[in-house]
């Protein structure tokens, strides 16, 4: 069983009491698991916020982090003091934690996979892991990759996250574990046994233009793309577009790099989305935020509202096929919410409606189901804007931007 809760107040800890409050009525009694998200605004506080957690639902294992806005039920609060809560009462699932400095390997330790398989709880049971972490002390480029090898042969368990952002410096940040709250590092929470975890990671990129491989590359820079020099290759690409096309290359120019280069065709969630950084006019060279290799297939990307919007709506279109959720944790990108949408409680209002009862009779045959903020959630969700967002694609885990990354609760029965 989940719950969540949001407590929305000047003081931290009338905003954590409320936020407990929610998830009490619902539990009735102690709960296994708890996440908690507090605003930026509350940052000084976030000791007493977890004391308060700690006394109000009595959880086995609590976790939480700071950020810029916090999300629960079919409300985003992205710049109001607050708190957020997804909890949960998990009967037959074993739950086991660790900080990420756990998970870092010393440069002589031999044995350095078998620990963080250990750690992981990597097996047959093993359905999920869950990372909050500090954007400025986690070294995720090189974390993540070993924990995706960590899992084991043939294994595609999700991690999901994100990281927190309620400061752009160094030290403004706060994680914490139970009674543990650091300003650097992360948390790590796996969970085994009867549970299911399904994962939806929207992206929200619209392609264009055709597929390139990469044919000269040096760590970041893209050279050549099918033998020729990369700015001409995407200046002739932009070139092919109408002038409303255009239009959406003034959020940015992105490039997807496909995931799994084993498929005969590659189509939505198949490429990784990353930022076109910078150019090097001399070399004719494209600059992006990923280390790339020479025989990768890569497509140009671009984002806007619209394309978010639908691919969304799509990939939960395909969850509704399953049975409901007990439970959602939300993980959205800072650069999302009003600043892409124009309007509030875009993807949190998505995911409830999705999710929402189907009306019978003349009611069904409307465009929507309205769910107005501070109405009770038919599938209780909690969340928080994050400056980094950790999901999967195609079995791999990776950290995203300007994504969409959910965590669908169901009951493994």
């Amino acid at each position: 069983m989940f719950a969540s809760g949001l407590g929305a107040h000047d003081d931290a800890e009338r905003a954590a009491s409320m936020a407990c409050g929610a998830c009490a009525m619902r539990l009735r009694r102690h709960a296994d698991l708890v996440f908690v998200f507090i605003s930026k605004h509350h940052v000084a506080q976030a000791a007493a916020v977890a004391s308060i957690i700690r006394k109000a639902l009595s959880p086995t294992v609590l976790v939480g982090c700071t950020a810029s806005g916090v999300i629960a039920d079919a409300t985003e609060l992205e710049d109001a003091p607050s708190v957020s809560i997804l909890a949960a009462r998990l009967p037959g699932v074993e739950l086991s934690t660790c900080w990420t400095d756990d998970l870092i390997a010393d440069e002589a330790e031999e044995d350095h996979a078998a620990r963080l398989a250990d750690r992981l709880g990597a097996g047959d049971d093993l359905r999920a892991a869950f990372m909050l972490a500090d954007p400025f002390s986690v070294p995720l480029v090189r974390l993540l990759p070993s924990l995706n090898a960590a899992r084991g042969a043939g294994r595609s368990v999700p991690i999901f996250g994100g990281l927190a952002s309620a400061s752009g410096e160094p030290g403004g940040n706060a994680v914490l574990l139970n009674d543990r709250l650091e300003t650097r590092g992360g948390v790590l929470v796996s969970m085994r046994g009867s549970i299911a975890v399904d994962a939806l990671v929207s992206q929200g990129c619209r392609p264009f233009g055709p597929t390139f491989v990469i044919t000269k590359a040096r760590r970041n820079l893209i050279f050549e793309l099918g033998g020729r020099p990369a700015l001409e290759v995407v200046s002739a690409t932009v070139s092919d577009l109408t002038e409303q096309q255009r239009e959406g290359l003034k959020a940015g120019l992105f490039l997807g790099r496909v995931v799994n280069e084993y498929k005969s065709h590659f189509g939505r969630g198949d490429f990784l989305i990353r930022n076109v950084v910078g150019v090097d006019t001399e070399h004719a060279a494209l600059a992006i935020n990923e280390q790339v290799s020479v025989g990768q297939t890569v497509r140009l990307h671009m984002r806007d509202a619209q394309t978010a919007h639908e691919d969304l709506a799509l990939l939960l279109d395909a969850q509704k096929l399953y049975a409901p959720p007990a439970g959602v944790l939300l993980i959205t990108c800072g650069g999302r919410g009003r600043q892409m949408f124009g309007g509030p409680n875009h993807d949190a209002g998505a995911v409830l409606r999705a999710f929402a009862p189907q009306p019978a009779g003349e009611a069904a045959a409307k465009p929507g189901i309205a769910i107005e903020p501070g109405t009770a959630a038919r599938v209780p969700l909690a969340g928080f804007f994050a400056a980094g967002e950790i999901g999967p694609l195609d079995g791999t885990n990776f950290v995203h931007g300007q994504t969409v990354c959910a965590a669908i609760f169901r009951s493994s029965a």
